[in-house]
């Protein structure tokens, strides 16, 4: 079974309908419903008893480190077949996320065009990755922040559109709680927006129900290399980071001039992991280790 859920341009599954394995790890219970529509997401006690189980997540937190696109597209598809297997014994009691930037490169979707590229492939200004995620072109670079959360959605909620809408919930609330930056949703268009101004762009994939590739935030990116593409195929809008709204807002108490680029990396990041846990209700255990290193436990498997 695969989903793809495409960013900006709607989402497309083929898939039965699943029920949740038997549960076999034994963790507390919380009981939660979620509401949720294009414009709003919230998360709220409610007395009808819906159990969930807790769940932990293992958080490979590399983002100091420029890790190749590649290696990084690789490692989550060797986690996303252990978690299969797991599944398929009843014994995937975790979920992962990884945290990291990459070199320059742009990356396009199953479905990307060619038209939205404003360059000749063979003289292309970075690599380019042709993925299986939704979505047109990105780009990824130093000073943005890529998210990939590798979650069983059958321990969350088996619906691609409420996992699209909590990631942007989550880059909305790191907005807000943080940089006090209002952001919000477009209707029609996955991401989250400031004004004219993308600032996080999504796309995901999932292969029975284990979701991976995931988010990208630009923090303190350098937005030239948006100018050789047609963002997510989005002509008559704009790319924007967190840096350039809080330099167009001037000084402030908390971010003055005496604040670095590489502080807003640190407190982005810090923001990002604490959201990301309490909107998916997860407990982020932190893994020290390499992608190569993980990579090296298992054999990459032919796709």
């Amino acid at each position: 079974m695969i989903l793809v859920a495409t960013t900006g341009c709607g989402f497309g599954t083929s898939c039965p309908t699943h029920r949740p394995p038997k549960k076999r790890c034994h963790s507390s219970y919380y009981k939660v419903v979620l509401k949720l529509n294009q414009s709003n997401f919230k998360a709220q006690v409610s007395s009808v008893e819906i159990h969930h189980r807790v769940r932990g997540c293992e958080c490979f937190d590399l983002y100091k480190e420029l890790i190749p696109y590649q290696e990084a597209w690789s490692w989550q598809k060797s986690i996303v077949r252990k978690r299969q297997a797991l599944t398929g014994r009843d014994e995937d009691c975790h979920d992962n996320i990884i945290i990291l930037q990459h070199p320059p490169v742009y990356t396009l979707g199953t479905g990307s065009s060619e038209e939205y590229l404003n360059f000749d492939l063979k003289n292309a200004p970075y690599n380019i990755y042709k993925t299986e995620r939704g979505g047109e072109v990105t780009f990824h670079g130093p000073g943005q922040l890529v998210m990939y959360p590798i979650l069983n959605l059958r321990y969350h909620k088996m619906d691609l559109h409420w996992y699209l809408r909590a990631l942007e919930e989550v880059v909305i609330r790191v907005l807000s709680s943080t940089f006090s930056i209002k952001a919000s949703r477009l209707d029609g268009l996955t991401g989250v927006w400031v004004g004219n101004q993308k600032l996080a762009a999504i796309g995901i994939r999932a292969s029975q129900w284990i979701t991976y590739h995931g988010l990208a935030l630009n923090v303190t990116t350098d937005l030239t290399p948006f100018q050789h593409i047609v963002p997510c195929g989005i002509r008559d809008r704009q790319v924007g980071s967190i840096e350039g709204l809080l330099g167009e807002s001037g000084p402030s108490s908390e971010w003055g001039a005496e604040n670095t680029s590489h502080n807003l990396i640190d407190v982005t990041h810090d923001s990002l992991l604490k959201e990301f846990s309490e909107v998916f209700q997860l407990t982020l255990n932190h893994k020290f280790v390499s992608c190569s290193d993980f990579l090296k436990e298992e054999p990459l498997i032919p796709q």
